[in-house]
């Protein structure tokens, strides 16, 4: 019984170690421990990859809003300048005034 309590000790103390990856009994399990070692490393990386998709979606929807309230802006800015009484008083301040007469329109003769 006094055997077995060192023994544990032993392999508890070999797995902090690393003792027990060079012995016989492991050699034949070191493919697939790096077979699990490489899905670890790409489990990480594919973890990395969707966090950076996920701020960049954010980072994207935010400049996305931006950009459309810059629009709505600028069409409610452009639909209040185009009003013709703005567009009038533009026009006096560079030296153009109304016409009094409406346009004539000019049909081309029938031959």
């Amino acid at each position: 019984m006094e055997d077995k309590a060192p023994q544990k000790y032993n392999s508890i103390g070999s797995l902090f170690t690393g003792r027990f990856l060079v012995s016989q009994r492991w050699e034949k399990n070191w493919p697939f421990i790096l077979y699990l070692s490489f899905l670890a490393l790409l489990m990480i990386y594919s973890s990395h990859s969707a966090d950076r998709k996920v701020h960049e979606i954010a980072r994207l929807r935010s400049e996305m809003k931006e950009l459309n309230s810059e629009f709505i802006e600028t069409r409610s800015n452009l639909m209040l300048e185009a009003l013709e009484t703005k567009v009038v008083k533009r026009a006096q301040a560079i030296g153009l005034v109304e016409s009094q007469h409406p346009p004539i329109k000019i049909k081309p003769e029938q031959e």
